[in-house]
């Protein structure tokens, strides 16, 4: 019987069967609330029900609230009611897991009185994620059931466990077969009314909130753990707090209470409109604009690599951990010798800390195959150049590969700055160049910028987009212009950042900053981690930068003991007299007297570069989106999560304030902060970058 239009209600003997389908992830929308609402009244006015089973069809158990119903003006019943409703039901409810119960769904779940689940499902309070709490009792029944560490750990963390984990820990009463859910859950609820077992409300378990009891210190040693992940996050902080509060004097209901005060001020706190900001425009990210649905993807089997330093060898176990044989070319056998060596060590630094096991070792490095020959890379439907960052070098190197490459092979290359036609020029096939920007370490960075040349087929694209998410990135569709979007835009900092050195500033307080406003690293102390001499050729130098003349000295950052900072071997970072030194003299023969920089002359300079560059991109149609340029600064860059992106963070000044900070900065500092003309046309319509 169909009780609404996502929710069916049936029997089996004493067993009322209530199954929501509401595609695709059965997100616990106002009409999902309300036909589970009128299935429950149903089951228990009827005497000859004697159970209720709760389950989802489709492809997972309900996986959360309905984000797009935050902000607007609530349906009834709101989820808190109906989890009191499925709470102090009269008759149990068991909850059927499949899937994930994530978010909303484990907190109904949580109220539920037993819970059974596949195998293969995952449960989870990912809320935390999108700078919110699990506002529907969460924090308060979770503990009850799995204990003070481990509750906290999931609702500062957001990440799912396994069934098995779940079941362990007493989060679930059984598990179901992998293909029989309806069928055990049934045949429990029958074993529930055949040993006449108990309404076991969660709110009322107190056993595994005992064992902490008198123990304070638990919930400080959690904080001194984790500062450092948790560091600039309101979400984390107000989720322990509620942990707390399960073992304060205040009732279950007083609880409650507060877990949903500290929810509707993260609600209402701009941290969480940014995290939720984030999480719609990494989805909005991988569609493209003018790209059919339809467009022919080319099938990737196997991949080709050329260059085994640090990115090739990175982007060489991307392909290798999700099954797809590649090709490492290299030009000397001792380069290739090294660069495979670094794979091995790096997955078996992942074995030893239990995220693989020693076969998976094995078999990816199974899968990767050295060369010196270039021809051993015919058959492959991909080939991705990851050399040596100058043009001349790549244009040679594409031509050699075109030459040996078969017809409807994608030839890629991992630049990050150069012109990708220009690169694409030295092939017969222009049309099946693309850029696949990685970042480094490959391997982890989730990021991946696809720039698309002015001749790059629609098919290419759409297959480059499709393998983003194969091998677990977030692709983004770019432009082609110098630096693309995220370099570009670190180009714009960076200049800034200079000349704030030359001004009088250190290399440490501009970082501090940077580092305070939510940067996880500043500009010079990620130079000195990549390395200055990266893209630096010693026969050009000419002692034109301070990066130059640190280079020509040796100093290239972390791996040669010095760069803009002084490291110990351990690679602890000082402030390093010698670059101060090289600072000041260069100034000096530029003729600037250096002279104290305060830290808002710093912030404004450089993020307000950051904005006018981004501005300018998306009006030259180098970008997309807005969103698409916030997306590769966070995801790329480091860009703190909880304030969105440049963009994002921009709409949040409000572009006419951003207009006016701009002009000020040009009147001070001259034409690099020019306001680009898009700012002006959006500050006089009143608008915003999310607005277009």
């Amino acid at each position: 019987m169909k009780v609404n239009d996502v929710t069916s209600y049936e029997t089996d003997g004493r067993v009322a069967i209530v199954t929501v389908d509401s595609s695709p992830v059965n997100a616990l929308s106002s009409a999902v609330r309300q036909g589970v609402a009128q299935a429950l009244d149903s089951a228990l006015a009827d005497e000859a029900i004697g159970a209720v089973v709760l389950i989802c069809a489709g492809r997972t158990f309900f996986a959360g609230a309905d984000i797009s119903e935050f902000g607007k003006p609530p349906v009834e019943p709101s989820l808190r009611d109906l989890l009191k409703t499925i709470e102090d039901a009269s008759k149990p409810v068991i909850a059927a897991i499949h899937g994930t119960a994530l978010g909303g769904g484990l907190e109904t779940a949580l109220c539920a009185h037993y819970r059974i689940a596949v195998p293969s499902a995952k449960c989870g309070l990912p809320e935390v994620k999108l700078g919110l709490l699990a506002g529907a009792g969460g924090t308060q029944r979770l503990p009850r059931v799995v204990g003070i560490a481990k509750a906290l750990e999931m609702v500062t963390g957001g990440d799912p466990i396994s069934a098995r984990a779940a079941y362990d820990m007493g989060l679930l009463d059984e598990l179901a077969g992998e293909s029989s859910l309806r069928a055990d859950a049934i045949a429990f609820a029958g074993r529930v009314l055949a040993e006449n077992r108990p309404l076991v409300k969660v709110r009322d378990k107190t056993d595994k909130l005992d064992e902490a009891r008198g123990k304070p210190e638990i919930f400080e040693q959690f904080r001194a753990a984790n500062a450092k992940r948790f560091k600039g996050f309101l979400a984390p902080e107000y989720s322990i707090r509620c942990v707390e509060a399960t073992l304060s004097d205040r009732s279950f209901d007083e609880a409650l209470a507060y877990e949903r005060s500290l929810f509707e001020e993260l609600m209402a706190d701009s941290q969480s409109a940014a995290q939720r900001h984030v999480f719609f425009a990494e989805r909005q990210a991988a569609k493209v604009d003018g790209l059919p649905a339809d467009t022919p993807i080319i099938p990737i089997r196997t991949v080709a690599v050329i260059g085994a330093g640090t990115m090739g060898g990175g982007i060489a176990m991307n392909f290798a951990n999700v099954g797809i044989p590649v090709t490492l070319v290299e030009n000397s056998a001792a380069a290739l010798d090294r660069g495979l060596g670094v794979i091995r060590r790096n997955y078996e630094t992942t074995a030893s800390k239990g995220k693989i096991s020693a076969d998976d070792v094995e078999k990816r490095m199974g899968l990767i195959r050295g060369t010196l020959d270039i021809a051993d890379i015919g058959d492959c439907d991909l080939i991705i150049e990851a050399i040596f960052e100058q043009m001349d070098i790549k244009q040679e190197m594409f031509a050699r590969i075109d030459a040996v490459a078969k017809p409807g092979a994608i030839l890629a290359s991992n630049t990050s700055y150069l012109d990708l036609d220009q690169i694409a020029a030295a092939t017969s096939r222009p049309d099946h160049v693309i850029g696949l920007h990685f970042f480094s370490p490959a391997n982890v960075m989730r990021l991946l910028e696809i720039v698309r040349g002015s001749a790059t087929a629609p098919t290419v694209i759409a297959t480059a987009m499709k393998l983003a998410k194969t091998i677990n990135k977030v692709g983004v569709l770019v432009g082609n212009c110098f630096g693309f979007v995220g370099n570009r835009i670190l180009a714009a900092r960076a200049a800034q950042a200079d000349a704030l050195l030359l001004k009088g500033a250190s290399p440490s307080q501009v970082d501090q900053v940077m580092t305070d406003f939510g940067f996880a690293m500043g500009n010079y102390q990620m130079r000195d981690l990549a390395g200055n001499d990266v893209g630096w050729n010693r026969e050009k130098s000419s002692s034109s930068t301070v990066r130059e003349i640190l280079n020509e000295m040796g100093r290239h950052g972390q791996k040669s003991g010095g760069g803009y900072y002084d490291y110990d071997e351990k690679r602890n970072r000082t402030p390093s007299p010698v670059a101060l030194q090289v600072i000041e003299d260069f100034a000096a023969k530029q003729g600037i007297v250096r002279q104290p920089v305060d830290e808002q002359e710093i912030h404004d300079r450089l993020l307000f570069a950051m904005v006018n560059e981004g501005a300018k991109i998306l009006d030259e149609g180098i970008a997309s989106r807005a969103s698409d340029i916030d997306i590769i600064w966070v995801t790329g860059y480091g860009w703190p999560r909880y304030s969105g992106g440049p963009m994002f963070w921009a709409d949040l000044q409000g572009l006419p304030a951003v207009l006016a900070k701009l002009k000020a900065l040009e009147a001070a500092h001259g034409p690099a902060f020019t306001p680009s003309p898009l700012i002006e046309r959006l500050a006089a319509e009143g608008k915003g970058f999310k607005d277009i």
